[in-house]
């Protein structure tokens, strides 16, 4: 499908040249940096029609890849709907497969957060998505804002975010270069939301103060709190995290891991406790409280040496990352 590539540019808005653009030394050497399935594989692509997603569709295309390509609105503001118009057309001019998901978000608290979580329920569990290593510096900070801990540095993985090792200003050029209409949204220069003034206050200032690109940086930082992440959690991976015993009895960062992918199994939540509620957690293991919070209405308890996990009362609010499971406040049968 990579040939496809060529044929499928937009006109040049300043009146030049319609011709179309090669895929040629940019998307080649683009590639060389992404890490896509192998040739022929079966892909979903969440595509909002922004010049990264737009990207990561361009190249998965260029790669060699079967593609559908997936467009959620959450009808958030006025013209969203049109937006899957100009994804379906791009899709199509790749040869690509296109699908319109709609799944409505209402606006107030953690609006980002449940738009992701909706987002990411629309397009399935295994799609990949255009993040940047714009994007991973991001989240490397926000994560650090609540209290994370190495597995929350290690943020996001290359398996579901190919061009993370892509910086946003390539992403912009690529479609520049082949003239991808992009969607602009308005609300990614608004300051309302945390993420972005980390993006537009907090990392210039980080540079200014490092006085060089703390991007790179950022990421490595991500990159070795994997490795160690993923050290631990293979010597965890036989640990009983509802034994109160065994949790209390092995060291901490072991008994941590063991949690988190207590809390992964149960909740289906890829963002686990923070390093606060990891420590709660820990102490109703070892004794000093019979139960504590967790996030998001989900609670530990103990009884009989053995930990539970609660489910928050009600269907709205069931899982921590927004996406529900009826469990209605019942303890978790067999955690």
């Amino acid at each position: 499908m990579g040939s496809a590539v060529s044929a499928h540019t937009e006109p040049d808005p300043t009146g030049g040249s319609a011709a179309a653009v090669e895929p040629g030394a940019t998307i080649e050497s683009l590639l060389r940096r992404c890490s896509f399935p192998p040739v022929g594989s079966s892909v979903t692509c969440a595509v909002s029609g922004g010049a990264d997603s737009s990207a990561l569709l361009v190249l998965a295309v260029a790669a060699g890849l079967d593609v559908t390509a997936v467009h959620v609105d959450h009808g958030l503001r006025p013209g969203s709907a049109e937006e899957a118009l100009v994804v379906e057309d791009l899709a199509h001019r790749l040869g690509a497969r296109f699908r319109a998901e709609t799944s409505p978000v209402a606006p107030g608290p953690d609006l980002e957060a449940r738009a992701r979580t909706a987002r990411h329920a629309a397009v399935g569990p295994d799609a990949l998505f255009g993040h940047t290593a714009d994007d991973q510096a991001e989240t490397v900070l926000l994560r650090l804002l609540r209290g994370t801990g190495p597995a929350g540095l290690a943020a996001m993985t290359a398996r579901q975010h190919p061009i993370l090792a892509l910086r946003r200003s390539e992403t912009h050029d690529l479609c520049r270069e082949l003239r991808i209409d992009v969607v602009v949204d308005p609300t990614n220069d608004s300051w309302d939301h945390r993420r972005n003034r980390v993006r537009h206050r907090v990392l210039p200032l980080l540079d200014e103060i490092a006085e060089r690109d703390v991007v790179p940086l950022l990421c490595r930082l991500a990159g070795l709190a994997a490795d160690q992440t993923a050290l631990v959690d293979s010597l965890a991976a036989d640990l009983d995290p509802t034994d109160a015993a065994v949790l209390t009895a092995a060291p901490e960062p072991l008994a941590s891991s063991a949690v988190r992918r207590w809390w992964r199994d149960v909740t289906g939540s890829g963002l686990g406790p923070d390093a606060a509620a990891l420590q709660r957690i820990l102490d109703v293991a070892a004794g000093r409280a019979i139960g504590c919070d967790v996030v998001g209405g989900w609670r530990v308890a103990r009884s009989a040496g053995r930990l539970r996990l609660v489910a928050p009362a009600g269907g709205a609010h069931l899982r921590p990352d927004g996406s529900g499971r009826p469990t209605g406040g019942a303890p978790v049968p067999g955690h």
